[in-house]
């Protein structure tokens, strides 16, 4: 998977240029999105690693991707397939919402807790989360009773263990040593 992501970063890099400088970021991200769940689908996937010309798989995903594909979304697709890298259309989806993310000052941010957060509960997280990271902050939220209490905050390479479960873990090591 590594190497998918290296394939795909210089063409992210190129799109993110730029559909940065034509004012579309969410247009590209829409067109990449569609583009690499085409390229995910098993009949394609096996279509792509045919042995067919360039140009043949280029106008096979410019066809199924059909009005979903500008024409400079359609000349990425037709230099990808000039280098054989069709197939990393998924990675340089991912990447571009990286890069996507990271000028629009956005964070993602997974939130794991034993119980449902209420509203306010997740409003004063983003407020906290969001001075502390000095961005814009979504929340993806998800219920784990074993954690017991208390939440696990993952931003990239950030982690929080604020969980019951994680104190005594702690406490546990702590106690062997």
């Amino acid at each position: 998977m590594s190497e998918l992501t290296n394939v795909a970063r210089p063409y992210a890099k190129a799109a993110f240029d730029y559909a940065v400088e034509q004012n579309a970021l969410a247009a590209w991200a829409d067109m990449l999105f569609f583009a690499a769940e085409v390229v995910k689908n098993p009949a394609v996937a096996e279509r792509l690693q045919s042995n067919a010309a360039a140009e043949t798989l280029a106008e096979f995903i410019i066809q199924i991707c059909g009005e979903q594909l500008n024409g400079a979304g359609q000349n990425l697709v037709k230099v990808m397939a000039e280098n054989k890298r069709l197939t990393a259309l998924p990675a340089v989806f991912d990447s571009y919402l990286l890069l996507k993310a990271e000028h629009e000052k956005e964070a993602t941010v997974d939130v794991v807790s034993a119980t449902v957060l209420s509203a306010e509960q997740q409003d004063k997280l983003i407020a906290a989360l969001s001075q502390r990271l000095a961005r814009k902050v979504k929340l993806n939220c998800s219920v784990d009773p074993t954690i017991v209490g208390g939440m696990l905050i993952k931003a990239g390479d950030m982690v929080i263990d604020g969980s019951v479960r994680g104190k005594l873990d702690r406490l546990a090591t702590a106690l062997q040593s």
